[in-house]
């Protein structure tokens, strides 16, 4: 066993003197323990340009993971394909203690296409590595070294990847030829930030930090990329996939994306030309043209990820499109451009960074080809702006849902890149309005109808439902509404895709005992339907703003026709709460056997103080004791 050991402390170069190092887990400074994950004992990342079209990554790292929390962050992940090559990768186990257990080297990764449940082709590649150890804590050391056949898009340095995660030291050195010149842009650092920078044959440019303590992870946090420090490295000149070209800014950006990548993509054969004016051809109105476009567009075609192209960043050939019918963001979007041209209508093809839980703009000061994951379409009409997402094929057109709205994006004009913003769905827009008529029988049974209309990003909430078989629909439906023992007698979806679409939901519904009679009294829950359960956790010492992304109302109106010859028993509910981040009303009112219960709640969206949090889980708790209320009655 000692011999086993000794082997494996034999390991060269980095991991060799890592393993010289102590990384007895005890060592970790204390004030560093506290909401961390894990620890980041020390991480060198380094990128070195050696020419314009190779560029050398190296990452070395030692990381100790605290408890099953933190085991993600101690997983390795390299993205490759045929232009960023894995030179080598390997790497050590330690015990608490700092004793190796095992080592590990490229064979154990495991090797898998950079798959996202659609894709058909795929130059993108995955090698991951996941520690199969759960006696924490445990430290892992590893090294791996990259080649990129290009100096456009270089890795950012985050030396604190993320909520929870200590780092005791991290450094990023970048390395160039003195006539390579770069722009760099440091996020959110404070007194903890060391630079530096040489002048000898070659311009090194080196950060460091130390002793950074663990960002909380706390509800309604920020987007960790707004309170953590990260640098960007950006050239002025530079080659991709054999293209040169050089900018300082968005709008040079954005010029060199459409002229090198996306002038020459949107030729299409005279026939299809041809149909597309025929199709259009009894439509004045050009919105009105788009839509019969688009829609033909996702009648005809279908998503997949594809990837291929120079660097992933280059859409399919419009005309492949057009023959093959299928394609991912930039081919779907360059395809619709290019049917939208046949007609004479102008669009750009914009970059913007997606996502649901958090809206993240493209930095307005700091042009670089790291930011942005998703590509979607700009209509400029005048004064009437349009945008579309062209990669669902049941969307309406000119919705962009919670995915992409309200954010800086990147268009890629004739005259050069842009920043501007997608449209916002306000805490009106997002509506989501109820309203139900209900029968309680002697025996407690509830019967009736239910109508729920689903505005702004709500409009697709149904999507996963209205395409299924009714009977997965019914199954699906009673998973949603808390309401025990429900029986779907009836269930029908419409969804209106006007410019300011909704989608209706109509149910006919039976549950047995959902009220409790005996003795002369009546008691049942007075919201069936739609009721929050539970506050945010409480949080002590927050170190984070409140952060809600999203903003909302709901609307509830339900009445319930009660067996006759009761009355109310204790106070009927009455609620109203005002807050800036948002506002709650409940009210109930018997008159003769019809019982009204109406509920309005509203969350706003916006950043509010750390000192905001308490009041917000105050304010959630009442809502749920709201929401729980027991309507009580008895006979006269």
């Amino acid at each position: 066993m000692k011999l086993i050991l000794f082997t494996l402390f034999l390991v060269s170069g980095f991991l060799y003197t890592h393993a010289q190092e102590n990384y007895d887990a005890s060592l970790i400074p204390k004030e560093l323990l506290q909401h961390a994950s894990s620890v980041i004992r020390d991480q060198q990342m380094s990128v070195r340009v050696e020419s314009l079209d190779n560029t050398i990554v190296q990452v070395k790292s030692a990381i100790t993971v605290l408890n099953k929390n933190g085991d993600e962050d101690a997983e390795i992940v390299l993205e490759y394909d045929k232009s960023r090559v894995i030179k080598s990768v390997k790497g050590i186990i330690l015990n608490e203690f700092g004793k190796p257990v095992t080592k590990f080297s490229e064979g154990d990764f495991e090797n898998q296409s950079a798959w996202d449940g659609f894709s058909l082709f795929l130059d993108d590649k995955i090698k991951y590595y996941r520690p199969a150890f759960s006696q924490y804590p445990y430290t892992v050391v590893y090294e791996y070294e990259m080649k990129l056949k290009q100096s456009l898009d270089f890795p950012q340095w985050e030396p604190v990847p993320g909520y929870g995660v200590a780092v005791q030291k991290s450094s990023f050195t970048f390395t160039c030829a003195k006539d390579f010149n770069i722009r760099y842009k440091e996020n959110n650092f404070h007194d903890n930030l060391v630079r530096s920078k040489n002048s000898a044959l070659l311009n090194t440019y080196t950060w460091s930090v130390s002793n950074i303590k663990a960002a909380k992870i706390e509800p309604y946090r920020p987007y960790y990329k707004n309170v953590t420090p990260y640098v960007q490295v950006a050239p002025e000149k530079f080659r991709y996939f054999g293209l040169d070209g050089s900018f300082t800014d968005w709008k040079t950006l954005g010029k060199w994306e459409y002229d090198k990548l996306l002038a020459s993509r949107t030729e299409l054969s005279p026939e299809t030309i041809e149909h597309m004016r025929d199709l259009t051809k009894d439509i004045s109105d050009p919105k009105l043209k788009a839509k019969k476009i688009y829609e033909y567009m996702q009648g005809k075609t279908h998503y997949i990820s594809v990837q291929v192209g120079i660097g992933g960043n280059q859409p399919f050939l419009a005309s492949d499109v057009d023959k093959q019918n299928y394609g991912d963001c930039k081919a779907l979007v360059n395809y619709t451009r290019a049917l939208l041209k046949a007609v004479n209508i102008d669009s750009w093809y914009c970059v913007v960074e997606s996502g649901s839980r958090y809206k993240v703009n493209l930095l307005s000061d700091f042009a670089s080809m790291d930011q942005g994951n998703h590509i979607i379409l700009c209509i400029p009409f005048k004064n009437d702006t349009t945008w579309a997402d062209c990669t669902s094929q049941t969307i309406p057109f000119g919705y962009l849902g919670d995915f992409t709205d309200d954010r800086d994006v990147l268009a890629c004009t004739p005259e050069g890149g842009k920043l501007i913003h997608t449209p916002k769905y306000t805490v009106e827009d997002d509506l989501e309005k109820r309203s139900a008529e209900f029968v309680i029988d002697a025996n407690g049974g509830l019967s009736g109808n239910m109508k729920t209309i689903f505005f702004g990003t709500n409009f697709d909430s149904r999507d996963e439902i209205v395409n299924e078989p009714v009977k997965e629909q019914y199954k699906m439906i009673q998973k949603i509404y808390p309401i025990n023992n429900m029986d779907i007698v009836g269930l029908d979806f419409k969804q209106d895709k006007s410019f300011k679409p909704f989608t209706t939901e109509n149910i006919k519904l039976n549950a047995r005992d959902y009220a409790s009679l005996s003795d002369g009294k009546c008691f049942f829950m007075i919201n069936s339907v739609n009721r929050i359960e539970s506050p945010p956790n409480q949080v002590t010492n927050r170190q984070n703003d409140v952060y809600i992304s999203r903003g909302f109302t709901d609307i509830d109106e339900i009445t319930y026709t009660i067996p006759a010859g009761y009355r109310l028993e204790k106070v009927p509910l009455n609620i109203t709460m005002d807050k800036p981040f948002g506002k709650f009303i409940a009210t109930m009112e018997l008159k003769g056997n019809l019982l009204t219960y109406k509920r309005k709640f509203q969350l706003i969206d916006g950043t509010y103080g750390k000192d905001t949090y308490q009041d917000l889980v105050d304010f959630f708790q009442d809502v749920v004791d709201a929401d729980e209320y027991t309507v009580s009655l008895v006979k006269s």
